[in-house]
């Protein structure tokens, strides 16, 4: 590495490394290229199948009975042929991060593609991000054994396939770039794959929309109320309730998978229950409209009117559907889950309700996932750059308020966002709760009351 290059895998454009640095950001323009063109036909397949079957689901209600059996047929498929591809997105996090690599299998994309439309055709609650990101992985790793890569080049070709799945699937390749290098580590951006990343999210991008005329949603920004301080304190306020509700959507989901665990040794019968249990709430509440993705809600948030309580049904609903074990993701019902929350804090918060509800929509995502500024891109690729400052605040706050608590237990924590809490380099979500509960004080325990001992 010459003297102008401080992050391998950047061009350094240095007079004695001219050459060299043209060479590696020709190859990785076609690498990159390469895999989003992989991620992005991925993306087109995924993402038209998946209309066909949601279509498929509302022209036929009876299919909703059909859901234990799908998802015991979606968890019968992983524990017989998914080995480590049941891991999904971990599994790649992992592999960046990991010393010791091993192959991400290339049965993780026709599997995850087949379980999220099984789960979508029968109702469950979950959202296409995972699908794409894990379609994405697997095939740059794929490609990346096919020319035989060298091992720091593979880990850069992974965050491609994060990239270009992401980019391709929301139509935002500016987000789906900073997607692939912030979702590694909480605190730190990979610098040295910013390059690779782009060219992968934008080719995919464009082969999705492009070739294979893919369209993506996009939405107005209306009334966005003008800067001041009343509207920024409301702003905060509203976000500091984004935050905690995607640590809360965090913490259930996990719950939910060690409940159902417990309670069901078994995969295939878990999700058959965790089958049951929606269909259960769709007859106790008696409505469908929290289930598949949740872009009706969406929609309605952003141009009309929903339930006070429909982020109650909607979080519910997910994170019982991923509990179970139903493929997709959790992030479109995340925004569904903001957009409708910022529309009923806005009654609550004298703020236009449309206004809210983007905020909500990028800031429960952002909080989640720990990834502020792909979320502010998204914001702004997705609602324009009108409301710019009004996203950054509720990303930065949301991300502030959320904890080291989020969607993917392997993403690691390279920097804390608390003055005072230091984990240990390599910590992830996972393992961050294990040391959190050993530093938290033992509970006191009266001096005039026996302990139980171990013979008890």
């Amino acid at each position: 590495m010459n003297r102008f290059n401080k992050f391998p895998g950047i061009p350094a454009f240095g007079r004695s490394g001219f050459a060299s640095s043209l060479g590696e950001l020709l190859k990785w323009i076609v690498l990159g290229g390469v895999v989003g063109i992989l991620a992005g036909s991925a993306s087109a397949l995924f993402l038209n199948s998946l209309a066909y079957v949601t279509g498929l689901r509302l022209d036929h209600p009876w299919l909703l009975f059909l859901l234990p059996l799908g998802g015991a047929l979606i968890s019968w498929l992983y524990l017989k042929y998914g080995k480590t591809s049941g891991r999904g997105n971990n599994l790649i996090l992992e592999q960046i991060h990991g010393t010791e690599p091993a192959p991400i299998p290339l049965r993780m994309a026709p599997l995850v593609l087949f379980g999220t439309l099984t789960s979508h055709l029968f109702g469950a609650s979950v959202g296409r991000e995972g699908t794409a990101v894990q379609m994405g992985g697997s095939l740059a790793d794929a490609f990346g054994r096919l020319i035989r890569i060298a091992p720091a080049d593979r880990k850069i070709l992974l965050i491609c396939g994060i990239s270009g799945g992401f980019g391709s699937i929301f139509g935002t390749p500016l987000a789906g770039t900073l997607f692939g290098l912030e979702v590694l580590a909480i605190g730190l951006v990979r610098y040295e794959a910013l390059i690779p990343a782009f060219v992968a999210s934008f080719a995919g991008n464009l082969v999705t929309s492009s070739f294979w005329g893919v369209t993506h949603a996009h939405y107005a920004m209306v009334s966005v109320p003008a800067l001041s301080a009343a509207v920024v304190l409301k702003v905060v306020v509203a976000s500091i309730l984004f935050g905690l509700m995607g640590m809360a959507f965090s913490e259930t989901t996990h719950a939910f998978k060690r409940l159902y665990t417990r309670l069901f040794k078994n995969p295939v019968f878990r999700s058959a229950v965790g089958g049951l249990v929606v269909i259960a709430l769709v007859y106790l509440l008696g409505t469908r409209e929290y289930l598949g993705l949740g872009l009706p809600l969406i929609e309605a948030s952003l141009n009309g009117d929903v339930s006070p309580f429909a982020f109650v049904g909607k979080f519910l609903f997910t994170t019982l559907s991923l509990g179970a074990g139903f493929q997709g993701g959790e992030v479109t019902p995340l925004f569904a889950i903001g957009a409708t929350l910022g529309h009923s804090l806005a009654a609550v918060l004298q703020v236009h309700a449309p206004f809210l509800a983007a905020l909500g929509f990028i800031a429960v995502f952002c909080g989640a996932t720990h990834t502020p500024i792909a979320c502010f891109l998204m914001g702004i690729e997705l609602f324009g750059a009108d409301a710019a400052v009004y996203l950054f605040i509720a990303c930065l706050i949301s991300c502030g308020f959320s904890g080291h608590s989020g969607i993917y237990p392997s993403q690691r924590i390279g920097v804390s966002k608390y003055r005072g809490r230091v984990f240990p380099e390599g910590t992830t979500l996972e393992s961050a709760k294990t040391i959190q509960k050993k530093d938290r004080p033992e509970a006191a325990v009266p001096l005039d009351l026996p302990t139980k001992s171990d013979d008890d």
